[in-house]
């Protein structure tokens, strides 16, 4: 995502490359190439330009550090000013109550119902919450019906009343229901609308009144820039939303929706979302999505998402194999199948700095691992367990077992072996390999 806005960013700070430091003529081309990117992006012209106003100001008056270039300097500038641009830090969300009710809104099509599906599978996994669905759609059948296989998907109790045209009365009775079942949080999944109308927003707003909810959020597709931005401020005039959601960031997105947002309607951004799969979910940090923009990766995001998936006694246990240089085949394919649970192959990689840059052109699926996956899986326990035990008889075996030719195996157990060497090189190193990924453990 903002792969075009990263780009002219990039290029707005080699006006800078070589100079001794700051001054008026060599930040005026940066600032104007800075404010031409952002518009690019599709953010409002009166928020760029304060945006490099600020920009400016600071550069300017900003004391020059003899180890730091300029460049440097201003992409400190910038990253602290877009931080601040989307919301400086991390909301609060508020799952107090009993039971809690989060109400979402949004346009057709921004992704609400999956949405509700994700906010309910994060609540359930993360926060230990026991959640409710409510199907308040009276209009589309299909949300439904999707609402309902979601639900049995994340194994999440969901509310409906098919037959009831009276969308303000079946969030009323959920709540009733709710309490009977000690459900502890409601999430109410209401109609969207192709375009915003008069009947929507009483709708929505009298569900509001009827319930009372703690958190009201307001679902946008950031695939629509600006558009998103102006819809946003019209829902919250009528019904002063708690916070935003971005879905579909992994799309080709310009940024402009995420970088305006926050300044138009003074609301923070919760989330972000990408991709159909539930657990694709993420709390919103300005600070980290400033350096990914920026092209500096996100560490932090990367090294949680390993927590979540890494088992801490399994990776002390490869630890004392990878020290003692045991580390398998097997090991390699249990380490495979945690990577592929983290999320989207791409969006991980494009989290290390430098790489998202590097890759932005490459077509890289979660599918890639397949075919490492079957030459292991053809190989017998005991050939996993001991790489030494591969000679010719045994990969012409494999080989045929998993539909590849020889070339293909060999390089793959030549990769391995050299792996296993850098592993062991790494662990003898403050951070290492990935449980060897050691660094990645609390």
């Amino acid at each position: 995502m903002f792969n075009s806005l990263s780009e002219k960013l990039e290029s707005a700070f080699k006006n800078l490359k070589g100079q001794a430091r700051i001054n008026d003529l060599n930040i005026a081309n940066t600032v104007k190439d800075i404010r031409r990117a952002l518009l690019d992006a599709d953010v409002n012209f009166k928020i760029a330009k304060e945006f490099t106003d600020k920009v400016k100001d600071k550069a300017i008056g900003s004391k020059v550090l003899n180890a730091v270039s300029p460049g440097q300097q201003m992409v400190k500038i910038v990253q602290d000013e877009l931080t601040e641009l989307m919301g400086g830090s991390p909301a609060e969300f508020n799952i107090t109550g009993n039971p809690a009710v989060i109400l979402i809104a949004g346009l057709q099509g921004s992704g609400k119902t999956t949405f509700t599906g994700k906010l309910a599978t994060y609540l359930k996994t993360k926060k230990g919450k026991s959640p409710m669905v409510v199907a308040a759609d009276i209009y589309r059948p299909a949300a439904i019906d999707q609402l309902t296989v979601l639900a049995e998907q994340i194994g999440v109790d969901i509310y409906k009343e098919p037959e009831t045209k009276d969308a303000v009365l079946i969030a009323q009775n959920s709540i009733k229901e709710a309490k009977t079942k000690n459900k502890n949080v409601v999430i109410i999944d209401t109609a969207g609308r192709l375009a915003i109308d008069e009947i929507m927003m009483t709708e929505v707003a009298n569900i509001k009144n009827a319930v009372n909810p703690t958190e009201i959020l307001f679902v946008v597709d950031s695939m629509t820039g600006q558009d998103a931005v102006n819809t946003a401020k019209a829902f919250n005039d009528r019904l002063d939303f708690s916070g935003v959601v971005l879905t579909k960031l992994d799309g080709d997105t310009r940024g402009g929706a995420a970088l305006s947002i926050k300044y138009t309607v003074n609301k923070p951004i919760k989330f972000m979302s990408s991709g159909e799969k539930m657990d694709t979910l993420d709390v919103f940090y300005p600070d980290r999505m400033a350096q990914r923009i920026l092209g500096m990766g996100d560490i932090t995001s990367l090294v949680e998402k390993a927590q979540q998936q890494f088992d801490e006694e399994q990776a002390k246990k490869l630890e004392k194999k990878i020290r003692k240089n045991q580390f398998d085949f097997q090991d390699f394919l249990e380490q495979l199948q945690q990577i592929k649970k983290m999320g989207n192959l791409k969006d991980l990689m494009g989290m290390i700095p430098g790489v998202g840059k590097a890759i932005k052109d490459v077509d890289v699926s979660n599918d890639s691992f397949k075919g490492i996956e079957a030459m292991i899986q053809s190989m017998t326990p005991e050939e996993r367990a001991n790489p030494d035990l591969l000679n010719q008889s045994r990969k012409m075996r494999i080989a045929k077992g998993c539909g590849k030719d020889m070339a293909e195996l060999n390089g793959f157990i030549k990769q391995f072996e050299q792996m296993k060497k850098m592993m062991g090189m790494m662990n003898k190193m403050p951070m290492s390999g990935f449980p060897a990924l050691r660094g990645m453990r609390k």
